[in-house]
């Protein structure tokens, strides 16, 4: 039902028509705010986008696995359901076949969302480019995504700190913690150090640091995975992703200006067979306690990447493999043989923020909190990840609007982990962007991640979760909880 006391109320402005500007814009009305919609398109283009409609599609038609019951990203898509979500109606409607993962017919879908859009009786879209944010807009969402225009980053930047603001991303691998062997790997620090300002596993029990999870190899281990990296497939960066100046995309991929921080491992791999394990490999400062009278040649470390310690991201590992290949290649290294991938390693040009450092938990800027940002400048990946955030950012603007209590998803749903991930659940120092995946949710406690069963005496026992059962847990947790926390919201209001 619409809160007629937000009629008279000034409107929420809302800056970028992509797939979180839309669904931020939607779930507002939705809540009976006015709201205008701002979009640069036509009036000023960008490299990638081909049409002025909303919610355009510029990569893949998918919105990935539609399994809601063992699928994370499928969970989220029938939590966004539930929300009554702009973008998973409209993407429903224009579903085409693609098994059992969401694809859509593109065009169908970007004119279905902008009808909507532009049928709202409390919905207003205005044309044109955003460069500065008016001192008098009260409730602003910037959520202009990786193809922010310049004049509005350098803004954000302003707004954020320079340092904050990425306009190249550089992606290390990410591992599910569980998913390491450790007959194999080990934790340990350099020299055994324990990290400053902070805790550590072993800082409770009066052992040295262990931050890092440490894979060892042998002299012939290393030369043979260095081999693997040089003979590996690669991909290109995409036109628009390109600094100009250079005839052709082969040669301006050449070009690309690396710098240390974000250097490829393959980069440094061709420099010389000795340059990892002198660098980001190198085995000093560590002894690994299954085989204590060896020395590793060199050392691959992964480090904690989320507060739940769910997740280790691989150290140095930044690379433009493909990514079949670097599955294939990461797997060589001892420990990591059956290891799940939360994400794999990227580097190609984005704009997003320190999220977990400048946000507040409902996605304010905490220097300037008449502004929220949503979707992939945030740092969520993919096409449903961002329109999640951009209901997220919607509705915490109109509840905030309407001098209501906000309520935030529990961190058991996909939203609530996904939402905890980007305001503070994630490293700052090594924040990067992320797929919503089962190593965000907090762990299953003992009691939901086994299952009783009688031995051959008639003892009771119990027996670990595994595969789909595993995911099974998750998702029925979460959309319990979703639904308690929707009941609370209508309760409320």
């Amino acid at each position: 039902m619409l809160d007629m006391r937000a009629m008279t109320t000034s409107p929420i402005h809302i800056i970028g028509a992509g797939l979180a500007g839309s669904e931020a814009t939607w779930q507002v009305a939705e809540r009976g705010v006015p709201v205008v919609l701002h979009e640069m398109r036509p009036t000023v283009e960008t490299p990638a986008h081909q049409t002025e409609g909303c919610a355009e599609l510029v990569c893949s038609n998918s919105f990935r696995s539609d399994d809601h019951e063992h699928n994370a990203v499928g969970l989220l898509h029938e939590e966004m359901r539930r929300l009554s979500s702009v973008i998973m109606r409209e993407g429903d409607k224009a579903a085409v076949p693609a098994g059992g993962a969401l694809a859509v017919d593109r065009d169908i879908f970007s004119a279905g969302v902008t009808k909507a859009l532009e049928d709202h009786p409390l919905i207003t879209i205005e044309r044109g480019e955003v460069g500065e944010i008016p001192a008098e807009w009260d409730s602003v969402i910037i959520a202009t995504g990786p193809l922010t225009s310049d004049t509005l980053a350098k803004n954000i930047a302003k707004m954020t700190g320079e340092e904050e603001l990425a306009f190249f991303d550089a992606i290390a691998p990410i591992v599910h913690t569980d998913s390491i062997d450790m007959d194999v790997a080990w934790f340990q620090s350099r020299y055994d150090k324990v990290r400053a300002g902070g805790p550590c596993r072993a800082e409770a029990k009066g052992e040295g640091g262990k931050d890092y999870i440490n894979c060892p190899m042998s002299k012939d281990q290393y030369y043979a995975f260095i081999e693997e990296l040089l003979g590996a497939e690669y991909g290109l960066f995409k036109e628009w992703e390109l600094p100009s100046g250079s005839p052709t995309l082969e040669e301006r991929e050449i070009d690309t200006p690396y710098f240390d921080g974000c250097m490829p491992i393959e980069v440094m791999a061709a420099r010389g067979p000795q340059t990892l394990s002198f660098g980001p490999m190198k085995p000093v400062g560590l002894t690994n306690p299954h085989k204590p009278d060896e020395q590793p040649y060199a050392v691959v470390q992964l480090r904690q990447d989320n507060a739940l310690g769910t997740l280790y991201n691989i150290v140095g590992f930044q690379t433009k493999m493909k990514w079949g290949e670097q599955t294939r290649v990461f797997k060589t290294i001892p420990g990591l043989g059956n290891a799940e991938f939360a994400r794999l390693g990227g580097l190609h040009r984005n704009t997003f923020i320190n999220s977990p450092k400048v946000l507040d938990e409902s996605l304010r800027l905490k220097t300037r909190p008449t502004i929220r940002f949503a979707g992939q400048i945030t740092g969520c990946e993919g096409y449903v990840e961002s329109a999640a955030v951009g209901i997220m950012a919607g509705r915490f603007a109109a509840t905030e609007k309407l001098g209501q209590p906000l309520a935030f998803p529990p961190e058991t749903t996909a939203l609530g982990a996904l939402l905890n991930h980007i305001t503070g659940g994630a490293n700052t120092e090594t924040f990067q962007p992320m797929n919503i995946n089962f190593g965000l949710f907090p762990p299953l406690s003992k009691e939901e991640a086994t299952v009783k069963y009688e031995n051959k005496k008639g003892k009771t026992k119990r027996a670990k979760l595994k595969g789909k059962d595993r995911k099974k847990v998750y998702t029925t947790r979460a959309l319990t909880a979703l639904e308690h926390w929707i009941g609370d919201i209508e309760k409320a209001a």
